[in-house]
């Protein structure tokens, strides 16, 4: 266990091998999570998610696919990630990197400006960097709603100010199998659903299937479902909810099988990932 120290506030990071993360979720409207982590060798694999993620470097470079573009980040830049856009997470350097991040509910920002955060996903912006440092600090407060609220309403102003400099008009593709796909994914995410179901339901082979909707969503229909399903554990874990519990909630077949996809995404193992002592 480390204890690291962020201008006034301290949180304290659970040490897994190269990984330390801290995660809560604190009563403030629009914000699903906080998460601290520092890691020198893991990389996250594809994955999407239902949040916009907000996210400030304290040390080390990131790099990342974002809808098959890689981007690289430094300490001075602030990242916001799109819901439902897929990405990845590596890191460029040694020492690897330190990063804070919120995960804003997906109606704080409007849906109009998935696009340009698509597009330019790095914002270089001093004032923009220190608020959503300072609302860090007040999300660590408890008591603090009122603050961390205010604080937010200027980062999410700011935000819209600069993804609307350069509008980009976006034409939705026709809508297709891989959509089809998609919307039975959602409905089945926690009681599963095979590839050869799926097939016979939408009436299409299943190869044809896949490659459609890794064409249309750059991310394989396996890896949706995998990424999702531990985006739910995370929120049910911060919830107070026992890993083992968790595991058949969201859908995977035994607590094990949870441990195997949750620490590859996230460094950590579910049991351990929800504590701040």
């Amino acid at each position: 266990m480390v204890a690291h120290r962020q201008g006034t506030v301290l949180y304290v990071l659970n040490m897994v091998g190269e990984s330390a993360v801290s995660a809560w979720r604190p009563d403030v409207p629009g914000v699903a999570e906080v998460f601290h982590a520092h890691f020198v060798q893991h990389a996250y694999p594809v994955h999407t998610h239902t949040v916009w993620t907000l996210l400030i470097l304290d040390d080390g470079v990131l790099r990342f696919d974002l809808d098959r573009h890689d981007h690289g980040t430094l300490r001075s830049q602030v990242v916001l990630l799109p819901p439902h856009v897929p990405h990845d997470g590596r890191t460029a350097g040694p020492q690897g990197f330190r990063k804070r991040v919120i995960y804003l509910a997906e109606d704080t920002i409007d849906a109009e400006l998935i696009g340009p955060a698509t597009d330019r996903p790095n914002l270089a912006d001093s004032l923009l960097w220190d608020r959503i440092g300072r609302l860090h600090g007040s999300l660590a407060r408890p008591g603090e709603t009122l603050e961390a609220e205010s604080r937010l309403a200027l980062i999410v102003d700011r935000l819209g100010t600069h993804l609307r400099r350069r509008p980009v008009a976006v034409t939705p593709p026709p809508r297709g199998v891989a959509d089809d796909l998609h919307d039975l994914l959602d409905e089945r995410l926690t009681t599963g659903l095979t590839l050869d179901e799926a097939a016979r339901q939408l009436g299409v082979h299943p190869a044809h299937l896949v490659r459609a909707f890794t064409k249309r969503f750059a991310i394989p229909p396996h890896l949706y479902v995998t990424g999702r399903r531990v985006e739910m554990a995370r929120r049910l874990l911060l919830s107070g909810m026992p890993a083992g519990a968790v595991a058949g909630e969201v859908g995977f077949y035994d607590q094990s099988h949870l441990t195997r996809h949750f620490k590859r995404m996230l460094g950590v193992t579910p049991s351990r990932y929800a504590r701040r002592d």
